[in-house]
């Protein structure tokens, strides 16, 4: 049976994207859809906060699993490579292959030599960074292992291709609400301190809950989730000034709500240090809200519109304030309606917010004075 069209292959992707499916489900129908039109045996998909480029959560197909993620986050965060993720995001087209990238020579690859040859055989890599409407969602790689596996330009030129429609999916799959009911929240910090080995030699009381709320298993027996342990590795890097960036991912939890982990380089008196702290805190909405309006796909403009909004101001100041006629601004109203599926202000302010307090509120938390809800229920 011959393979469908690129032109095909992209147009069932795009409709993957939109349907409004959970990231498992929209990465696993995407990239078997993909492997219709082009050969590879495993592929991994992840998704990044748009603000720090950091991966966020992982779908990994073709017989890969969880057990390796320590090594994969080493080899993409701390150990010095002749490209990472971030680095492909900003080349034309967005694509990169360890074998175009090396000359056909993969071993000058450390990830390749030390990681990816000797524990899955693979012979080639491509990766690919997903962006849609200038904002980066995620990424994904494909490998493959025997003889004549280098990836094609052909190759690159269609996987490229193909990325925006990745992308639109996973910022999708943001805003699909898949808490789980029988998951309590967490009240209060989550603190880990993590040594050069990558254990955890402490941690807070609540930080327990946190990483398991995060998907992770026993902290000291388990390994971290995969989120936290790439904050980690960034922030190796970052004590190395290495990048500017100080490492820090909002993240969607198991019980459906929104935390924000940060991770930082815990320096001596003389200067040297090896150990980082993690710290994993319920996210406010000024830090969710951008995140979630972005996610709906909305212009600059759009964008701006919403913020006033969100605030309570009028048709007539949102325009004074962004330069606008009123039709203007009635205009974008209409369009952020369409995309958001709302038909008013009241239903678009209830859809923005309810993303982030919808586990709350079932929780029947209580309000304190400055309108957040308590750290106790």
């Amino acid at each position: 049976m011959p393979a469908p069209s690129a032109e095909r292959t992209r147009a069932r992707i795009q409709a993957l994207a939109t349907a409004g499916l959970d990231l498992p489900t929209f990465a696993t129908a995407a990239v078997e859809v993909l492997r219709t039109a082009m050969p590879f045996s495993a592929a991994c998909i992840g998704t990044v906060d748009p603000a720090t480029e950091i991966v966020t959560a992982t779908v990994k197909w073709g017989g890969l699993t969880n057990n390796e993620d320590d090594q994969w986050a080493y080899h993409e965060y701390e150990a010095p490579d002749l490209y990472d993720f971030r680095d492909v995001m900003r080349r034309p087209g967005g694509v990169a292959s360890t074998r175009h990238e090396t000359d056909g020579e993969p071993h000058r690859s450390r990830r390749f030599t030390e990681f990816f040859h000797p524990t899955y055989g693979f012979d080639d890599e491509l990766r690919a960074g997903c962006r849609a409407d200038g904002v980066t969602w995620g990424l994904f790689a494909l490998f493959r292992e025997g003889p004549n596996s280098a990836f094609t330009v052909a190759e690159h030129e269609f996987v490229s291709s193909v990325a925006s429609a990745f992308a639109v999916g996973y910022r999708t799959a943001l805003l699909t609400n898949a808490a789980d009911p029988a998951i309590m929240g967490v009240d209060g910090p989550g603190v880990v301190v993590v040594d050069s080995a990558g254990e955890v030699v402490q941690a807070n009381l609540a930080a327990a809950a946190h990483v398991d709320d995060l998907g992770g298993g026993a902290i000291g027996d388990d390994p971290l989730p995969f989120a936290v342990r790439a904050l980690v590795g960034a922030a190796r890097r970052f004590a190395l000034g290495e990048t500017a960036l100080t490492p820090r991912s909002r993240l969607r939890t198991r019980s459906g709500r929104w935390v924000v982990v940060h991770a930082s380089p815990l320096v001596s008196r003389n200067g040297s240090g090896t150990d980082v702290v993690v710290t994993i805190e319920e996210a406010r909405p000024p830090e969710i809200v951008p995140l979630v309006v972005a996610a709906f796909g909305l212009t600059a403009r759009e964008q701006d519109v919403v913020a006033l909004v969100l605030r309570g101001v009028d048709t007539a100041e949102i325009a004074r304030t962004l330069h606008l006629s009123a039709y203007t601004v009635q205009d974008h109203l209409k369009s952020i309606f369409d995309k958001v599926g709302v038909r008013s202000r009241r239903e678009l302010t209830a859809r923005v917010f309810l993303d982030q307090y919808a586990p709350r509120l079932a929780s029947q938390a209580p309000l304190t004075p400055s309108g957040w809800f308590s750290e106790t229920s």
